[in-house]
């Protein structure tokens, strides 16, 4: 990927809660993902993808993407997704809609490399001794 496609990415965590009885086993699932899956996600744009699940059902996922819409939409009109969404569902407290579409998103409130880029090329006076 070019530098300047990797710096137009969009950064994105959401956040669901997992029945806590279930947590072992979601992890399971998610160690061997359906290849067609992987490959669906990989072609829609979900780059970097991670999940993280804590024993107690917190679950935060990351990934970046060029367009969080279009990368929601390429998933929506895939038929391994629909699949997909509908064995994980019985997983997930709360939540009515599969979760790809139940997701809390939550803002980007800290990004040490953006900082960095921008505090590395923005003249600032040299500090008084």
């Amino acid at each position: 990927m070019a530098s300047t496609e990797a710096q137009r990415l969009t950064p994105v965590c959401f956040r669901l809660r997992v029945r806590p009885e279930l947590v072992g086993e979601y992890r399971e699932r998610h160690a061997a993902v359906w290849p067609e899956m992987l490959e669906a996600l990989s072609a829609t744009g979900w780059l970097d993808y991670r999940i993280f699940v804590a024993d107690d059902g917190t679950c935060i996922g990351t990934f970046r993407t060029l367009d969080l819409d279009a990368s929601l939409a390429g998933m929506a009109a895939r038929d391994v997704n629909a699949r997909w969404q509908t064995e994980m569902q019985p997983f997930f407290e709360g939540i009515e809609r599969p979760a790809d579409e139940s997701f809390e998103l939550i803002p980007l409130a800290f990004d040490l490399d953006a900082q960095l880029a921008t505090s590395r090329t923005e003249s600032r006076p040299e500090p008084r001794s």
